[in-house]
């Protein structure tokens, strides 16, 4: 492949940002206009045809959504702008979040007419989480039932957002027939329906009264973020367009604001506008704060700035194995510049990586280059060692960046080979799909000598299997899918616990004193894998080294469980007193004692059995809400709540164990005749009834 002559880098003209929103809403369709307009394809592709480019894998267009997200380099008014489209269904939800983690700014897109959607408020949330500026774009303004204003009004109640209209639709629906721009003050329409042939007139007359209103409220929002123009405005002079756009960027930047553009992608209406207010509004990566890691060595904390001049740190956030030229990491570069024929080093692990081949991504295909400068994204051919997560640096400057953190799995089935053959495929297929995605987990049972796997939902793991099918030539029989339940105890218990071995010659001895009590509300973000481990001993009654050995135990019970072999969660252990002997004391006896510990304490502690609650959201016609409503109560359904959702549509939102919920995607299309649908998203973990907690424990006997 021809190496790519790259363009003299300017870091103030790139944009890395993501295209995020709820299942449905238009990602891709918006993503496959930003292609075209900006040149990188010549034909654009429909995600119904199965021929959009960023859903390249064979899933993804069967099932007309996307899966995996796909990294995108287009270039628009002398930007580059680095497109990540993230997929929207909710069992993919860890590729919105690695996503958010490298971005700079994000698109959010919502249906003009369904407005804020469950997994809208999930990537919201995201976004806030690493504090991605972002602007809204209300797409499907052509469908009937759309509606600008209420969509406006959701983002504020649902989203606690501070949107900022700069255009609205001339028209709704099937009379949508251009866009008003409320910053230039003029109308821009369409010629041809490719989109091409922008045409701006002046406002006409029955739309200049809502202009003008419009306008003036837009000015105060932007004005409150800015002293100056403040002073300007409340002494009432007039603020001009060339005033507004740095202090509305500077707004954005910070997240005080939420510029909204509204259009029609699949009409090709809008996206240009769009395309304009990414390079305008959202930040380069000089506008970001500097990032922040760890030395490896000292625990020291080290800032890195962006900049080629500075010492290079690197963050890999995506694997994905490509049938062609093996295993592709994305990367995203915070400082200094990454080159091909260098060794870095993988901080994350102490290991050593050559990089040999980088490549900028194009959806699916690729082209070489030599160089990846500060603030820019690329992938890089055959790591050994980085993973989603891992941090590259120089081998003299090593800094270790924030992990990535990932939701645990919810449900599990069980999975067995056809054949002798298929089994060491079925081992290497799963390795590889568990490298690429950290929600996947593969879990080997010993006891019953075979394998399962886990993940965040039914399609979730359907896709893993059908990828694992197809991609590596596996024939598996898969089981019912079971729920991921966890336990826990309700009480604090003291339990004091002494580990003797004497079998001739030196013997084994370990004592051990500790709380358990169940963590509270404060301490859970401190937990790591559901224990929050104390050390509490006075007196030096066990000498250090045996008190990791002792955590360790507790922690290898805690993932064996006690009640029903399930994990055990939310677990606060206190180390307080115990004892030891000069002779017979070991770390093995110490691992033990803390083993036995945790058995005991939970026992002794009123254990509960935790089943997933998922927060359900489904949309019907109105003359289904009675049976839809009957139908959650009946799975031990909570209702939370009720409202309209375009002509003729009612959402119903509720809590449900996630276990009644097997099987309820062809339950809804034959209670609505097909024309229901639902999105589930994982809430908590509930205590589950003493009735359901039987039944599993029996099963698992």
């Amino acid at each position: 492949m021809a190496k790519k002559t790259e363009q003299a880098y300017d870091i103030n003209k790139v944009r890395n940002i993501g295209i995020i929103a709820h299942i449905d809403a238009g990602k891709t369709t918006t993503t496959e206009r930003v292609l075209y307009y900006t040149g990188m394809v010549h034909k654009i592709g429909e995600v119904h045809d199965g021929a959009a480019t960023t859903d390249y894998m064979e899933q993804e267009r069967e099932r007309g959504i996307t899966i995996t997200a796909a990294a995108v380099t287009a270039s628009w008014k002398g930007h580059q702008v680095n497109i990540i489209d993230t997929p929207g269904h909710v069992d993919f939800t860890a590729e919105v979040q690695r996503s958010l983690r490298v971005l700079d700014g994000g698109v959010v897109v919502f249906d003009g007419v369904a407005g804020v959607e469950p997994q809208s408020e999930t990537v919201w949330r995201q976004a806030n989480q690493y504090s991605v500026p972002r602007i809204c774009f209300i797409n499907k303004m052509d469908r009937v039932g759309a509606n600008f204003n209420r969509c406006v009004d959701m983002i504020v109640e649902r989203l606690h957002g501070n949107p900022v209209p700069l255009q609205f639709p001339m028209g709704e629906g099937a009379e949508f027939a251009g866009i008003v721009d409320l910053l230039a003050m003029q109308l821009v329409t369409y010629g041809n329906d490719l989109g091409t042939a922008i045409e701006v007139h002046p406002i006409p007359e029955s739309l200049r009264e809502e202009a003008e209103t419009r306008r003036a409220e837009m000015i105060e929002k932007i004005v409150e973020n800015d002293d100056y123009l403040t002073e300007k405005y409340l002494m009432g002079e007039e603020i001009t367009t060339e005033e507004l756009l740095p202090a509305l960027r500077d707004a954005t930047i910070k997240g005080k604001v939420h510029p909204v553009l509204c259009g029609s992608a699949l009409k090709n209406k809008g996206v240009q506008l769009m395309l304009d207010k990414v390079v305008e509004l959202l930040p380069s990566p000089l506008d970001i704060p500097a990032v922040r890691g760890l030395d490896p060595k000292t625990d020291a904390e080290l800032v890195r700035t962006a900049s080629d001049e500075e010492p290079t740190a690197a963050l890999v956030f995506k694997i994905l194995t490509d049938p062609y030229v093996g295993r592709l990491a994305f990367f995203r570069v915070y400082s200094g510049v990454v080159r091909v024929g260098t060794t870095m080093l993988n901080t994350t692990k102490g290991q050593r990586e050559r990089i040999g081949r980088i490549v900028r991504m194009f959806a699916a295909n690729r082209e070489d280059i030599e160089e990846v400068h500060a603030g820019d994204i690329a992938a890089v051919l055959a790591l050994k060692e980085s993973f989603t997560g891992d941090t590259l640096s120089e081998m003299e400057n090593p800094i270790v960046l924030e992990k990535i953190s990932f939701p645990e799995p919810v449900i599990e089935v069980a999975i067995e080979p056809n054949t002798k053959g298929d089994q060491d495929k079925m081992g290497m297929a799963l390795r590889r799909l568990a490298e690429e995605d950290p929600t996947f987990r593969i879990e080997v049972d010993d006891k019953l000598g075979q394998t399962k796997i886990k993940g965040m939902g039914e399609l979730h793991l359907e896709i893993i299997v059908d990828r694992m099918m197809r991609e590596f030539g596996v024939q598996a029989s898969v089981g019912r899918p079971r729920v991921a339940y966890r336990e826990a105890i309700t009480k604090a218990v003291r339990i004091d616990t002494t580990f003797k071995r004497q079998t001739g010659g030196s013997g084994q001895y370990a004592r051990v004193v500790i709380e358990y009590e169940p963590l509270t509300d404060e301490e859970l973000p401190l937990a790591k894998d559901g224990l929050l481990f104390v050390e509490a001993i006075k007196g030096g009654s066990i000498p250090r080294e045996f008190i990791r050995p002792t955590e360790n135990g507790i922690r290898e019970a805690m993932s064996g469980g006690v009640l029903a072999g399930y994990p055990v969660v939310g677990l606060k252990a206190s180390l307080v007193d115990g004892s030891y002997h000069e002779v017979d004391s070991s770390d093995i006896a110490f691992k033990v004692a803390g083993s036995m510990s945790l058995k005991d304490g939970v026992h002794k502690g009123k254990p509960v059995l935790l089943e997933p609650t998922m927060k359900v959201e489904v949309n019907v016609p109105d003359e289904y809400t009675g049976t839809v409503v009957g139908d959650l109560s009946s799975r031990r359904g909570i209702i939370a709540g009720m409202e309209t959702r375009g002509a003729g549509a009612t959402a119903v939102r509720a809590n449900v164990p996630l276990g009644e919920m097997f099987g309820y995607a062809t339950q809804i299309r034959n209670m609505t005749q097909g024309r229901g649908s639902f999105t589930m998203e994982f809430e908590k973990y509930s205590i589950a009834p003493q009735t359901i907690a039987d039944e599993v424990i029996k099963g698992a006997g």
